[in-house]
């Protein structure tokens, strides 16, 4: 977990208490404060997020791709049968005629 997942969750939290305090003290000033404290948390817990998804991508990535090679070397006919649809399916997609506009009749009368 990143630093700034943290750091977010916790200014996100005391961003709601002081938006908490503030509205039931009636203090506009403090309300305000805690919601710009909120949303400044949430950014950060969700810069932190996406930091950590993006420094983990390459191993999920990795893993997946070793993943099918292993079905690959166990199952090779499966494989080739999934492939072989797969361009099929590609190849019907490509050769479809364009769609032309239906007709539009006019009346000449």
């Amino acid at each position: 977990m990143d630093k700034d997942r943290i750091a977010g969750s916790a200014k996100d939290f005391a961003g709601k208490v002081e938006g908490d305090v503030g509205s039931m003290a009636g203090d506009a000033k403090t309300q305000a404060s805690g919601l710009a404290r909120e949303a400044e948390g949430t950014v950060q817990n969700l810069y932190g997020q996406a930091k950590d998804a993006y420094e983990n991508s390459g191993e999920t990535l990795r893993d997946s791709s070793q993943a099918v090679a292993k079905k690959v070397q166990d199952n090779p006919l499966g494989a080739l049968l999934v492939a072989g649809g797969i361009g099929f399916a590609l190849a019907m997609l490509m050769a479809r005629p364009p769609r032309r506009p239906p007709q539009r009749w006019r009346d000449y009368s």
